[in-house]
């Protein structure tokens, strides 16, 4: 069969790189892919937000099925356009993809739902919002409305913060914010394969979203991720999958928007359970590049059998991997084009894509998080310190990288 990925970045790389090794899979195309991903399949010079022109490549081609990577291609609907093609896709369709294109859509259907989460308001005014936080202090959350990539979100740990935070998200004009609780505990991401009603979740990772060591510095799109997390044990996700990620998706098809596809939970741990920090509705990156490469199980057949309602066994790596980020030296704040990357040939990690290009032979960088560099190892320190080992093989004077990732929540001089 003949599958196209839709996206560019680290996620969609990991994405097309599972799918190459599907038994059923003959052909793989990317839309518009990037450099990395050229040994994989045909990269498709479609810009992935040109949902028309995808659609009829996807017919011309015979593509027997679409996997979509970036929330920003769901929310404009590419799902619906090939739905009403009678093409074979899985992501959800614009009106269920609002669960991560509004925070405030997606934080109705879990207070109709009891979907556990932190107590919230939602203001479309500076002067309501600044009362607001007045009146509850410190620590709060600070969250723009729309789609962000990961960033326009701020833990503010006093009252000062949280006003900054607020008046440059009201800068924008029509912004709309989320204030809410606070939730004090240890996070962690699940994603699941969702058809709609079956809900199969995939292995737990835990993402770093802050740019620098020690969880300093701005939010980021995620700055590396490991996988398995050995606090979070089958008890927090059975309760997770129970509490949270059933009651949303049972709730949205009630709703008569049913999602369909990667439905990913950020969850806390906290003293009274597990509670939603957000929903996405795909994939996420870096936690594709973490969890991907621990799947034993064929990817293709898992979502073809989903689809069509067939049951679903996965099997797993026991194995940990780790990720880390190689970002461009400015990073979040802006990102940087046109700097050499050297990789070695020898690596025994899977370096994954995220921002680069080639120009005249040479391998630059070509955005904000640029490569993705995953390995393996039989403990979680191993794992780490074989990504670290090829992380610092690879050459570029415009790139960082966090020290720590894999050591969140025990930091200490060993692990920096």
């Amino acid at each position: 069969m003949k599958v196209l990925v839709i996206g560019k970045g680290g996620r969609e790389h990991a994405i097309a790189w599972k799918v190459k090794e599907s038994r059923l899979v003959k052909e793989v195309f990317i839309a518009p892919g990037n450099v990395g991903m050229e040994e994989i399949g045909k990269l498709v010079d479609i810009s992935e937000e040109n949902i028309d022109e995808l659609a009829t490549f996807a017919q011309n081609e015979n593509i027997d099925l679409t996997i979509v990577g970036p929330e920003s291609v769901l929310a404009l609907g590419v799902v619906d356009e090939f739905e009403k093609r009678g093409l074979k896709i899985f992501g959800p369709t614009a009106a269920a993809a609002r669960i991560e294109s509004s925070k405030d859509f997606a934080k109705e259907l879990m207070k109709k739902y009891n979907v556990p989460t932190g107590a919230y308001e939602t203001f479309e005014s500076l002067e309501l919002a600044k009362s607001y936080v007045n009146q509850k202090g410190a620590p709060i959350v600070i969250k723009e409305d729309g789609l962000k990539a990961g960033k326009g979100v701020t833990v503010a740990f006093t009252k000062e913060e949280a006003i900054e935070a607020l008046e440059i998200a009201f800068s924008i004009p029509n912004n709309k914010v989320v204030i809410e609780e606070y939730l004090d505990g240890f996070e962690f991401s699940i994603i699941a394969l969702t058809n709609g009603e079956r809900v199969i979740p995939l292995e737990v990772a835990q993402d770093h979203k802050r740019a620098y060591d020690n969880d300093e510095g701005p939010n980021t799109g995620g700055m590396g991720v490991y996988s398995p997390v050995g606090k979070i044990d089958s008890n927090v996700v059975n309760e997770t999958l129970e509490k949270i990620l059933k009651p949303m998706a049972s709730g949205m098809k009630q709703d008569g928007i049913p999602f369909k596809g990667f439905l990913f939970g950020g969850i806390m741990l906290t003293k009274d359970g597990v509670k939603t920090i957000e929903f996405n509705a795909r994939f996420g990156d870096p936690e594709a590049e973490g969890i991907l490469p621990r799947m034993k199980s064929d990817f293709v057949k898992a979502i073809l059998d989903l689809m069509d309602e067939k049951e679903v066994k996965l099997e797993w790596d026991e194995r940990y991997t780790v990720a880390v980020v190689m970002a461009s030296e400015d990073y979040p704040k802006s990102s940087t084009i046109g700097s050499e990357i050297e990789i070695p040939q020898n690596l025994e990690s899977i370096v994954f894509h995220m921002g680069t290009r080639k120009v005249d032979g040479r391998l630059e960088t070509n955005g904000g998080r640029v490569l993705s560099v995953v390995a393996y190892g039989n403990t979680l320190e191993e794992a780490k310190e074989r990504a670290y080992l090829d992380v610092k093989k690879i050459k570029c004077k415009k790139m960082f990288f966090r020290n720590d990732i894999g050591s969140k929540m025990c930091y200490n001089n060993e692990n920096k």
